[in-house]
């Protein structure tokens, strides 16, 4: 009678595609800010991540499923991915409403944008360092925060000054917008937290 040896099940890398459903919507913050800094075809790059991030998304967690042992436990790395996935989607939404109001970015769209991808940069950091430099993963998560907190600067900023837009129609889609960007902004710093968490978890 021979004996079957025991295998352990493979080890999908976890991280590694969190990192890149994260890469895709960098890439399609990137395209935000091109828009919003006045590149009215940069709207396609946003809008033509929306299948390639859930397809990222879908990966991760087929293989959260299939993974016999994780880096971080399975409740945080699927909060994470929703996260990233709210980011990427709200991007494409702001971009759709844009467009359907007829209201083309502005200076202050345009300088939430950079702050975005800046504190998008910042949770990549972080990821990279979760599961083994929890100190370094902790500073880049506050710097995301960090970032956000300008970019609500820059949120306030832009809304007191559409008291000086006259046209009433273009001060409401532009306060819309501007909201919008301010909750991506929210949305982030959740991500950005919840990368704080799950280094506490590990301690």
């Amino acid at each position: 009678m021979k004996l079957r040896g025991w295998f352990l099940p493979d080890t999908p890398d976890v991280l590694g595609l969190l990192r890149h459903q994260l890469a895709v919507t960098i890439s399609a913050v990137g395209g935000f800010q091109a828009w919003a800094a006045g590149d009215a075809s940069a709207a396609k790059a946003v809008l033509g991540t929306e299948r390639e991030g859930e397809a990222a998304k879908r990966e991760l967690l087929s293989a959260l499923r299939a993974a016999f042992v994780t880096p971080l436990e399975p409740e945080d790395v699927f909060a994470l991915s929703r996260g990233v996935d709210r980011i990427l989607n709200s991007a494409r939404d702001l971009v759709k409403e844009s467009e359907a109001m007829d209201c083309p970015p502005d200076a202050g769209i345009a300088e939430m944008g950079r702050l975005l991808g800046t504190s998008l940069q910042h949770i990549d950091d972080a990821i990279v360092r979760l599961g083994s430099d929890g100190d370094e993963a902790t500073a880049s998560a506050d710097a995301a925060i960090t970032t956000e907190r300008q970019l609500e600067s820059a949120y306030y900023k832009g809304m007191g000054g559409l008291l000086e837009v006259e046209d009433r129609s273009e001060r409401i889609a532009r306060r819309e917008l501007y909201r919008r960007c301010s909750r991506i902004g929210e949305t982030v710093v959740e991500v950005a937290e919840r990368v704080v968490y799950a280094v506490v978890k590990q301690s």
